[in-house]
């Protein structure tokens, strides 16, 4: 059974309407064909940022916590990194390669038929679309691999 969140334990950047800061770059990803490249370059830049703070604040907290209880400077640099690492893979390289991989080929399609002058909007609402598909199994891939190399080595 999950607790409710309080105060005392509710992760801003995973618990809150930040974590949606994490998904800019599939949003700028999925506009890629509507606006210039700069707005995407930015939203990539909102998402590393997401990620950057949210890796610092695990940190933080680790360091807090005395070394018996996985805490201390050793804790720190291990939940850092495997923070900055799962987070760069779910939250940005993995989801934005994907998004415009999705984008990229609804386009392609629609070149061969009547809706190809529709096609930049087409393939950017698939792409809006695709983002809530594509979270979950990102996530649990980079879990599993996780899992099978940093945090089998580092624990």
């Amino acid at each position: 059974m999950t607790l409710p969140n309080t105060n005392d334990n509710v992760d801003v950047y995973r618990d809150t309407l930040v974590r949606y800061l994490g998904y800019s770059n599939e949003v700028g990803e999925a506009f890629r064909s509507l606006v210039k490249k700069q707005l995407v370059h930015a939203s990539y830049a909102v998402a590393i940022g997401y990620v950057l703070c949210d890796t610092v604040d695990k940190a933080k907290k680790k360091h807090k916590l005395p070394e018996a209880l996985g805490g201390g400077t050793r804790g720190a640099l291990v939940a850092s990194g495997d923070t900055l690492i799962w987070q760069m893979l779910a939250s940005v390289a993995i989801p934005g390669f994907t998004i415009n991989r999705i984008c990229w080929g609804t386009r392609m399609i629609l070149k061969k038929t009547k809706a190809a002058k529709a096609g930049k909007w087409i393939s950017t609402i698939v792409g809006l679309a695709s983002i809530p598909l594509i979270i979950h199994p990102i996530d649990r891939g980079v879990d599993q691999l996780m899992d099978n190399t940093y945090r089998k080595y580092v624990s």
